[in-house]
């Protein structure tokens, strides 16, 4: 092997490092950042951050809607409803469902290859919520994978009571309304811990499309899966 070819695989070798080196230290930097939401409550994330700023690309003056709520102040039935809806398991899982995750894709394969344009997704409550607070709406592997990684991480750290309180309070339920307390003024003009399981039901069916059902709040589906979800509340257990 030449000097020059050698010279040329150290090189490459010390750039790998490199990029090893900043991505343990990325890691980190986001565990720290995991760590400091499991004892504070944050004042946006990822998605109210992107959400607002595609608002002000036709209004400058836009803001997204969001006030915190401690978890004692929201109601039980919106608690129940959520986790009726989105991650029945909530509390025994360890943070993923690869079981959830393989039926989901086998789902949507099936539905590409039919040429449809719905997909299932299969994140519990705590993937929802690394995506959130740190991620982008993007389907990347790399951005599933990192996904992944927050998930663990906020699984090590935080209580399911804190993976819920924080969960309630950043998910997205309309173009520019976020958090449990913004979308029952928005959509029904009362508190967070006043709602009926009626209300409940009908905000955790929004979850998989709010900006749709901020403008169509009153289809016949969302009253159905409102519906299926108010029977399947007394079902499950919250932290």
């Amino acid at each position: 092997m030449t000097r020059r070819r050698v010279n040329k695989l150290k090189v490459a070798a010390f750039a790998i490092l490199l990029a090893f080196i900043a991505l343990l230290l990325y890691q980190f930097g986001l565990f720290v950042m995991v760590l400091w939401l499991s004892v504070r409550n944050p004042s946006s994330s990822a998605f109210m951050n992107a959400a607002q700023a595609e608002l002000r690309l036709q209004d400058p003056k836009a803001r997204v809607t969001q006030q915190w709520v401690p978890y004692d102040k929201i109601s039980n039935h919106l608690k129940r409803a959520v986790v009726a809806s989105e991650d029945a398991n909530f509390l025994n899982h360890g943070g993923v469902e690869w079981d959830a995750i393989r039926k989901a894709w086998e789902y949507n394969r099936r539905q590409a290859s039919k040429g449809k344009a719905k997909r299932r997704g299969g994140s519990t409550i705590s993937q929802q919520l690394a995506k959130n607070m740190f991620l982008s709406g993007s389907r990347t592997y790399w951005r599933k994978g990192q996904e992944l990684i927050l998930t663990y991480m906020i699984e090590l750290v935080m209580s399911k009571k804190r993976i819920l309180e924080l969960y309630l309070n950043v998910a997205q339920w309309g173009t520019s309304v976020f958090g449990a307390e913004a979308a029952a003024r928005h959509y029904f003009k009362t508190g967070a811990g006043a709602l009926s399981a009626a209300q409940a039901a009908k905000l955790a069916a929004m979850l998989p499309n709010p900006v749709y059902y901020d403008a169509h709040s009153n289809t016949s589906y969302l009253r159905s899966r409102s519906n299926t979800i108010q029977h399947r509340m007394r079902l499950v257990e919250i932290p």
